[in-house]
């Protein structure tokens, strides 16, 4: 086997590689020599076909079909002995094949960028403190009793945070567009859940009281008769309603599993899953520092089959997850929706694999339990859920990659510059909200 290189342009490369027709035409006979044992042909006895009969009737796909594996296993013997890492799958073309010549073809491929890691010392990183404070423990039990709140009717005003039943019609230039009229249509005030302006008038009024809310339908609603049309709902309100809580009781803590009903056990309960979510929240928060810093200061060449196939598997699991949400199934979205995002995903995963390569990272076990235990920690039964994963081979895997994408960038936070920086409760996990 002859292998020659060539650079084309960027990372695509061309092998052009010769196979001697002694091997290539020895296939060939090997497989038609079989084929005359197991095909019948008129005239002749099952097994005594002659080769050459066999060969004017199967030869030309024989041919196709030796050259066909010819090419890929000397394609992987080439990039073996030339020491290349293809990135993503090549494309072959023959350019000789007749018998008793030697079989010559060429294979374009994109290889893996060299990449170099630079200036990881100058990426800037604020790494939030945060503590919890009783004073967000109760916001956070309020927000829980609210979330169980029940309704009971009010005598008086609407304010924000109440329910309130009401019928309007909805006008375009003095005329009813569909869509636009409901009765008895609850609604609570605050959630904007309404186009911008529909509620505002709403708050202040009592049980049997009317108004008119002028507003304009957003640019991007999603009606396309509707987009940016000025609209008047002529509103009625029918029924005021607040909210009663429920008391931080006994029978209030046995609704989150706290079996005795202890106040003070679901306290600590909902502190260790506040503690959990602010952790993860702050993990998030300095990871995306760090790829963001990784990302500006290290621009790589990318291989368009890496891009490629990312943008497949974006596209594939935004198909299943519309599919699921509608209940039918729905037609491919384009691929450049999903560009940008796949070229970043593959930059992140060489910048990252060359700080773990670079460093010789391999997945701490402790640290892989530990996510598999943070995880679990959010199920009924946590154990169950540990048991689960340590079972399986395929979710330890990923769980192990997580990890090891943990330990990278722990890594060039050590190179990085970090500044701590206190921040409260609410500033971080509101923002993330």
């Amino acid at each position: 086997m002859q292998v020659s290189i060539e650079t084309t342009q960027g990372l695509e490369r061309r092998l052009t590689i010769t196979v001697p027709a002694e091997s290539v035409d020895t296939a060939v006979k090997g497989r038609l020599q079989q084929l005359a044992k197991t095909q019948r042909i008129n005239g002749f006895r099952p097994g005594k076909v002659p080769v050459s009969v066999i060969k004017k009737r199967f030869g030309e796909a024989v041919r196709q079909e030796v050259a066909g594996d010819v090419m890929q296993r000397n394609f992987y013997e080439a990039i073996v002995q030339e020491k290349i890492t293809p990135a993503g799958m090549p494309s072959f073309e023959l350019t000789k094949d007749k018998d008793g010549e030697d079989l010559e073809f060429v294979a374009k491929f994109e290889i893996y960028p060299e990449v170099e890691l630079k200036d990881l010392d100058k990426i800037e990183v604020e790494k939030p403190v945060v503590e919890i404070s009783d004073k967000d423990l109760d916001n956070m039990l309020e927000t829980l009793r609210k979330q169980h709140a029940s309704w009971k009717e009010a005598k008086r005003k609407a304010k924000k945070d109440d329910r309130v039943t009401i019928d309007f019609v909805g006008t375009i230039d003095g005329e009813e567009f569909d869509g636009g009229k409901a009765e008895d249509f609850p609604l609570e005030l605050g959630k904007d859940r309404m186009i911008p302006g529909f509620e505002d008038p709403i708050v202040g009024l009592k049980k049997g009281e009317e108004v008119v809310a002028e507003v304009t339908f957003p640019e991007d609603y999603h009606a396309e008769a509707l987009k940016g049309k000025e609209a008047k709902f002529a509103i009625t309100v029918k029924k005021v309603e607040g909210q009663a809580l429920p008391k931080l009781d006994e029978e209030f803590a046995k609704q989150f599993g706290i079996e005795d009903g202890d106040v003070e056990k679901l306290k600590a309960e909902v502190r260790k899953n506040m503690q959990r979510e602010l952790d993860q929240t702050l993990k998030s928060n300095v990871k995306e520092q760090v790829i963001a810093g990784l990302l500006e200061k290290n621009a790589i060449d990318l291989p368009q089959a890496l891009v490629e196939q990312e943008v497949n598997q974006l596209r594939e699991q935004a198909k299943q997850r519309f599919s699921q949400q509608s209940g039918k199934d729905v037609p491919d979205l384009p691929a450049d929706l999903f560009e940008d995002n796949a070229k970043r995903r593959v930059s992140v995963g060489l910048l990252l694999g060359e700080v773990i390569k670079q460093n010789e990272l391999k997945p701490d076990e402790k640290a892989v339990n530990e996510l598999i235990e943070s995880m679990a920690s959010a199920y009924e039964d946590p154990q169950e859920v540990i048991d689960y994963y340590k079972s399986n081979q395929e979710m330890m895997q990923q769980m192990q990659n997580v990890a090891l994408e943990d330990q990278a960038i722990e890594w060039v936070l050590t190179q990085a510059k970090v500044n701590e920086v206190s921040k409260a409760f609410d500033d971080i996990m509101n923002k993330k909200a």
